[in-house]
């Protein structure tokens, strides 16, 4: 089980796309097999004292991204996502990004750890999210910036130094010759699912 630190750093408002020093960037893997996906996508992750702080930074050939309703079904489409579990891993939240900047949240309820029993509560909201996007373009090559700023407050638990929640990261990308997806720790299913338990990771708060 990988383990990711969470170091406290604050936010530079002046520059928010920056990995704050001390900050280790993960790479992602491709969900169903742990091997180099096509497109590298990155991942840096720290925390205030009110917000979890997620940066996913990558390459993309092809955007696909039409949905701009809060809610809609993100995952048909290019999205960036995060499942935080602050206790039991049985209840986690599921915060997804558009490259439009639309947001998903959810409350999971996942008895069995597995997709085929879980029930999702879309009447959650993750109170105070922001999200923002940054996508530029050089000699040809579409790279972006997703960062996500989560108030602890709306998790319902803020961490204290010591403390240990279960997490996982994703990127779904669609493209015309194949989808890829790919994961902070792979969950090695095919065709591939995100929504298991058992593959989470650790989040270690300093």
């Amino acid at each position: 089980m990988g383990e990711l630190v969470v170091r406290r750093r604050e936010f530079m408002i002046e520059d928010p796309w920056r990995v704050p020093d001390g900050v280790t960037t993960t790479q992602l893997l491709r969900a169903t097999d742990a091997t180099t996906p096509r497109l590298a996508t990155e991942l840096a992750i720290y925390r205030d004292d009110a917000h979890l702080h997620l940066l996913f930074r990558g390459e993309d050939d092809n955007v696909v991204a039409t949905h701009l309703e809060h809610d809609a079904p993100l995952y048909e489409e290019d999205v960036v996502e995060a499942f935080l579990a602050p206790g039991d891993p049985r209840v986690y939240f599921e915060l997804e990004v558009n490259p439009l900047g639309t947001t998903f949240d959810a409350r999971i309820e996942s008895p069995d750890g597995v997709r085929t029993t879980i029930r999702a509560d879309l009447s959650w909201n993750c109170d105070g999210l922001f999200a923002a996007i940054l996508r530029d373009t050089r000699d040809s090559v579409m790279t972006f910036a997703t960062l996500l700023r989560i108030p602890f407050a709306s998790l319902g638990k803020t961490p204290n130094a010591g403390d240990l929640w279960r997490a996982n990261f994703f990127r779904i990308d669609r493209h015309p010759l194949a989808n890829e997806f790919s994961a902070w720790q792979p969950t090695l299913k095919t065709p591939a699912d995100f929504h298991v338990t058992a593959a989470f990771g650790t989040l270690r708060f300093e």
